[in-house]
């Protein structure tokens, strides 16, 4: 019969090679799969820091001159999110709400961006290869769906510049760390 610290040994190994065939099973594995390598997570450009406003903590307050992403977090604190906005002729401002969020979502783009690019398909399937990365929460005003996202990235190096179609973009680092910590229903300010 083994000792405890053998039998507990031959478990952890049984264990990671029932989660090797897992990820074999599941496509998971890249090597040999013919897919690229798996994109990037990206840093986290998010930081603390002094924020006066008399909006609630949960708010979001986009300033897009800044390039920045700010969540409300207390009395004149936030957290501010480096972020990439809409390029000339895609920026909008006014008060939208969060109206859900979804883990790694799939992309399908609006029929007028199709129209400006034609080589668009008409959906993107979830995971980590979709453009919209690894997190999206969205918007809508008067509850109707505005097509505007805040949402993460497969190129990390992509953050911080007039970008999108109207989108906000974060490094999917970042965007998971929001997704945890907004609600569905929170308000949420462009400027």
């Amino acid at each position: 019969m083994p000792s405890a610290r053998r039998f507990a040994a031959i478990q952890l190994a049984g264990a990671c090679l029932a989660g090797l065939m897992l990820l074999s099973a599941c496509g998971l594995a890249q090597a040999g799969s013919g897919l690229p390598p798996l994109p990037a997570m990206g840093p986290s450009l998010r930081k603390a820091v002094a924020f006066p406003t008399n909006e609630q903590p949960g708010t979001i307050i986009i300033r897009k001159n800044e390039k920045a992403l700010y969540l409300v977090t207390g009395p004149g604190q936030a957290l501010r999110y480096q972020i990439s906005v809409g390029r000339d002729g895609f920026g909008w401002t006014g008060t939208v709400k969060v109206a859900s969020k979804t883990e790694w979502p799939e992309w399908r783009p609006p029929k007028e961006m199709r129209a400006r690019q034609p080589e668009l398909p008409v959906m993107v399937p979830a995971g980590p290869y979709n453009p919209l990365g690894a997190r999206a929460l969205y918007l809508s005003r008067d509850g109707r769906d505005t097509l505007y996202r805040i949402h993460g990235t497969n190129d990390p190096k992509g953050v911080g510049f007039d970008g999108t179609s109207g989108c906000f973009r974060l490094t999917n680092t970042d965007v998971i760390d929001l997704f945890k910590r907004v609600a569905v229903g929170a308000k949420v300010v462009v400027e």
